[in-house]
């Protein structure tokens, strides 16, 4: 039988960046949004576990593992709101790993600080198709940092969202937003407007997103300012002690969540009782339950982020980038002529040009 010839291939950082140039953003979306839908109807198919957290007081990094009979993969994220102000850093970075589970072979490594913004973008429209009203038009976007480019456009070019009123506490960042909208060619048909409160931004919008990152438990939304048939898309309470939406604004609303257990220690469910009553969207998307039930029923999807989006992502980003020439062979793993001989990596060269080369005992001595 023939051995399986395997190697690992690397996708930096600037590789990933100039995979989404030549096939275009909206373009890398798509593709992720659809591995994600396929990889959630597939739900039961995974060895799922909430992820591996080391919390501080600046922030927290983590582990997100996830498989299938065939690939494993994990995600090493890390989440500190001061890095940009004190360090100069995002305040997100990550990096994945894809590997053979017949072997254990690491197949791709590759950069998802920029593929984890598309990603959750692409979630969040997974969702929203699932759970917003069919006609969605408007959409708030509360917190315009790192993350929202990219739901901005996710909403736009695979839900059809038109117009997006834009709030953040600091003005910089939505006047940051507005540039890179403006002088993108794909944004050119979204009406983008900048708003002075949280409560001017959402007043009359079909969708709000909220994507605040400070590592508090915030008030973004009150519960006055939800209207009947809103979708809530709560994206930036991810960890313990890091919320956005208030108990009052969940009580309101029908709320869906990715990994139940995992939602309830690092979700905005975190303040809710064990028997809030929430629903998985894989069950939704599969079918087996209903979305929204109404025009004016109130949604909410508490998105925390789950190892299986970072799968679906990776699986995307192994195919599209194998295909576009940008992944470099990595020299990972060993190669032993004797798979059972690992110390002969180490063991010393035998060399005929060195006749006079004395041995330890004779240096020693």
């Amino acid at each position: 039988m023939m051995k399986k010839a395997l190697q690992t291939q690397f996708l930096s950082a600037e590789g990933a960046a100039k995979l989404v140039r030549q096939i275009g953003l909206p373009q890398v979306m798509q593709g992720i949004a659809a591995n994600i839908h396929q990889d959630f109807l597939h739900w039961r198919a995974f060895d799922k576990s909430a992820r591996v957290a080391a919390h501080s007081q600046d922030g927290v990094i983590e582990l997100m593992p996830i498989a299938d009979d065939r690939t494993f993969s994990f995600k090493y994220v890390n989440g500190h709101p001061k890095n940009n102000m004190l360090h100069g850093l995002p305040t997100v970075m990550a990096f994945g790993v894809l590997a053979d589970v017949a072997t254990g072979m690491p197949l791709l490594i590759s950069e998802l600080t920029l593929t984890t913004a598309i990603r959750t973008a692409a979630t969040s429209v997974v969702a929203a198709r699932a759970l917003a009203r069919q006609n969605s038009r408007s959409m708030a976007l509360i917190g315009n940092g790192a993350q929202s480019e990219f739901q901005a456009l996710a909403f736009h070019h695979l839900l059809g969202i038109e117009e997006i009123h834009l709030y953040d506490t600091d003005v910089e960042a939505t006047a940051k937003l507005m540039r890179n909208l403006q002088a993108n060619p794909d944004a050119r048909d979204l009406r983008v407007s900048a708003y002075a409160s949280t409560r001017e931004a959402v007043r009359g919008v079909d969708i709000i997103t909220t994507v605040t990152a400070d590592k508090t438990n915030a008030a973004v939304l009150t519960a006055d300012m939800i209207e009947p048939g809103m979708h809530i898309n709560g994206v930036g309470g991810d960890c313990p002690g890091k919320t956005e939406i208030p108990p009052e604004v969940l009580r309101k609303a029908r709320v869906f969540v990715e990994f139940e257990p995992q939602t309830r220690i690092e979700g905005d469910l975190q303040h809710m009782p064990a028997d809030f009553a929430v629903t998985e969207l894989w069950q939704v998307l599969a079918g087996k339950l209903p979305g929204r039930t109404s025009d004016t029923q109130v949604t909410m999807f508490d998105s925390v982020g789950f190892a299986l989006e970072d799968f679906s992502a990776l699986r995307f980003l192994q195919s599209a980038a194998t295909a576009q020439g940008l992944t470099q062979a990595l020299d990972l793993i060993p190669r032993l002529t004797d798979p059972k001989n690992l110390y002969q990596l180490i063991q010393p060269h035998q060399s005929t040009n060195h006749p006079t080369r004395k041995s330890a005992a004779t240096v020693l001595a």
